[in-house]
């Protein structure tokens, strides 16, 4: 029986490279319709502050369209774009001045950066809109009252910056404040929009004035009259001008000399200057060792009180009988008794009695008509 023999396999073919193979045809239309492509990964950016999300790795179309280049920065829902504020802020920045810190309205306040023309611009446009309100208003009314509150609000910021330059004097900045205000409200009450004069303008020599004003008259140690107070600033200015042209402290002549005026005035102004600043009484005088004021001030001798009394008494004895004064002598510089009195003048006590009481009668009576 012939051998059986197995097929013969072929051979093992290397694949030849394939043409490249063409699209692949597009489907045909479904009869029912066309069918929606999904919808795009969504790109919105999770307002957490703690950088980009997965979501955000997804490429979008605008990303794809040109290779390379890092998709355009995209502001936030709601901002402005190149401003970094919201709408909202935008706008409440733009409708409301009263919260700037403006230099009378210039919008060179503290804190202001590059916002701080437009608030100081929104704070003239506001202030002169409620002028405008306030002019065809009725005094008195509650609309009025409303519109002039709002008023001085807005222009606070003028009464802060005024108040600024009186740091230096030690007072409440707060204090400083509430008097710059006062002036404010007075500026309001006598402005009068249509002069063409912008509020700050008006308003600033008003509210300084009256810090001014408050520092002359209630800080100072001892009040100082107004004309000697300005005179006093022309004797600081002459003495640094002679100080510096001399080099040496002009003399009281001197000062006189150049500023027209008395030798006295000068010292009552160098005396008035003193009032600014008090001295304490039990700090030591110009050297170690040296005793305060406070021990060198004398204290309070009663005896002068009684030199006076005896003087007064004295004076009005001379008025009295000659009887009357000698009973008033024995009874209280000689310290005797009505009785000792009655015997020395050979009369009665009750004669004596009688007699003190007439006379301190009469004293009390010429005593009124000197008085």
């Amino acid at each position: 029986m012939p051998a059986s023999t197995a097929p013969r396999q072929a051979p093992p073919q290397t694949p030849s490279p394939s043409p490249p193979s063409a699209p692949p045809p597009s489907p045909a239309p479904d009869p029912a319709g066309p069918v929606a492509p999904p919808p795009p990964p969504s790109r919105a950016r999770p307002d957490t502050g703690t950088g980009p999300s997965e979501a955000e790795a997804v490429p979008g179309p605008e990303q794809e369209g040109i290779p390379g280049e890092p998709p355009a920065p995209r502001d936030a829902p709601g901002e402005v774009p190149g401003t970094g504020e919201t709408e909202s802020g935008a706008e409440d920045s733009a409708e409301s001045g009263t919260e700037s810190s403006t230099e009378g309205g210039t919008g060179r306040g503290p804190g202001s950066r590059g916002g701080g023309s437009s608030r100081g611009a929104d704070t003239r446009a506001l202030t002169q809109v409620l002028f405008g309100r306030l002019k065809s208003l009725v005094p008195g009314t509650a609309e009025h009252g409303r519109v002039r509150g709002a008023l001085i609000e807005a222009n606070l910021p003028l009464v802060r910056y005024a108040a600024a330059r009186f740091r230096s004097r030690n007072e409440p900045m707060e204090d400083v404040v509430q008097v710059g205000t006062i002036g404010l409200i007075n500026a309001i009450d006598r402005f009068d929009p249509d002069r063409g004069v912008q509020f700050p303008t008006f308003a600033m020599p008003t509210v300084v004035g009256e810090i001014k004003r408050y520092f002359r008259d209630n800080v100072r140690t001892v009040h100082v009259p107004r004309r000697l107070h300005e005179l006093w600033v022309q004797v600081n200015g002459a003495t640094e001008d002679l100080t510096t042209a001399h080099g040496r402290t002009p003399t009281t002549a001197e000062i006189a000399e150049r500023l027209k005026i008395g030798e006295d005035e000068v010292l009552a102004c160098i005396e008035a200057g003193r009032s600014y600043h008090a001295t304490s009484l039990e700090a030591a005088q110009e050297g170690d060792g040296l005793p305060g004021l406070l021990d060198r001030l004398g204290y309070e001798d009663p005896a002068l009180t009684g030199v006076e009394h005896r003087d007064l008494v004295r004076h009005l004895l001379v008025q009295l009988p000659e009887r009357e004064q000698r009973i008033l002598m024995l009874r209280y510089y000689s310290n005797l008794t009505q009785s000792q009195i009655s015997q020395e003048l050979g009369v009665s006590q009750m004669h004596v009695s009688r007699l003190l009481a007439r006379s301190f009668a009469r004293l009390r009576s010429a005593n009124r008509i000197e008085a």
